[in-house]
């Protein structure tokens, strides 16, 4: 939503919507599966490490301006959704025993693999 505020670029912008049409699906196919299996979500390492992170780029991005802000807000963007994918790939698939949970990080995989590709293709054009 910051992104979506702060770029004049129309390309940031839609990708920026993007993110926020599909986060928000995401989150709350999570968040229904969640209530549907009865169990509650905890802090831990890995939550809290990623809470962090997000405080702290959102507060970087906070201080950049145009084509200085589409640039870090793009290589977030590309370095985020290749770790996402990284865990999903390494750690998340793997390692689900439920298999509703399984089938939908399964199904969401996709998504995030086009997310990547396209902040990718935005940070080719903007010259990285």
């Amino acid at each position: 939503k910051l992104a979506k505020s702060k770029t004049k670029n129309k390309d940031v912008t839609a990708f920026a919507q993007q993110m926020i049409t599909d986060h928000t699906a995401v989150n709350k196919q999570a968040g229904d599966l969640v209530k549907k299996l009865g169990v509650k979500p905890e802090s831990n390492e890995t939550s809290e490490a990623l809470k962090k992170g997000g405080d702290e780029n959102e507060a970087k991005l906070k201080k950049l301006k145009g084509k200085e802000f589409d640039k870090a807000y793009v290589d977030h963007e590309v370095d985020y959704h290749q770790q996402v994918l990284d865990s999903i790939d390494k750690t998340l698939i793997p390692s689900a025993k439920n298999h509703e949970l399984k089938s939908l990080i399964e199904k969401v995989r996709p998504a995030i693999a086009a997310h990547l590709d396209h902040a990718k293709h935005l940070q080719m054009q903007m010259g990285k």
